[in-house]
């Protein structure tokens, strides 16, 4: 798929698009950092395994999502995070189904490689995101897991104005899970 076509969310100097063949390196290389690899241990793979799943089920699920909107229902979406000066791939962005909070608990989650780190990408990436999904679909409420030891991601989730709703369970781990309701986004 041309670059051109693809669909993007516009973020100042950079933008969230949906993924495509060109990002598995990148993929690979940053959730094989161990600063994202401790927190997003299911997103490590290795560059087989991602192109696989980047051509055959998130390329796919991605046209899914936007074929549904307005009306998702379980559909996912992953977008990268470019920046515009270098058109470089530096995280990603996804939006999500959390089915071990419940069936209809839409969730969000990103990742930032360790060379972009704290410099707002995140809080902003995640903010557009959210802004889109209430914006232009039937989303309500999302929620956000978070280890309690993450303390960038919890203030990013913060600063994106989730409040913490109680602690989650998954996969025998504590997690802080937040919700941020559409009606208290502004």
């Amino acid at each position: 798929m041309k670059e051109d076509t693809l669909f993007t969310i516009d973020c100042g100097e950079f933008y969230l698009r949906e993924f495509c063949e060109e990002d598995v390196d990148a993929i690979v290389d940053i959730t094989s950092q161990h600063e994202v690899a401790e927190y997003l241990p299911d997103w490590k793979s290795t560059r087989e395994q991602r192109l696989d799943w980047v051509m055959n089920y998130e390329i796919p699920e991605n046209q899914e999502f936007l074929a549904a909107v307005p009306k998702l229902r379980h559909e996912i979406i992953r977008l990268g995070i470019i920046l515009k000066e270098s058109n470089e791939f530096i995280g990603f962005c996804t939006s999500g189904i959390k089915k071990e909070l419940g069936s209809s608990c839409r969730e969000v989650a990103y990742a930032i490689s360790k060379h972009h780190q704290n410099k707002g990408y995140a809080t902003k990436a995640v903010k557009r995101l959210i802004h889109y999904l209430f914006q232009h679909t039937n989303v309500e409420i999302l929620h956000a897991v978070v280890l309690p030891r993450n303390g960038s991601s919890n203030k990013v989730i913060q600063k994106c104005g989730f409040r913490l709703n109680e602690m989650a369970e998954i996969d025998g781990e504590q997690f802080n899970h937040y919700v941020l309701m559409k009606e208290d986004w502004n």
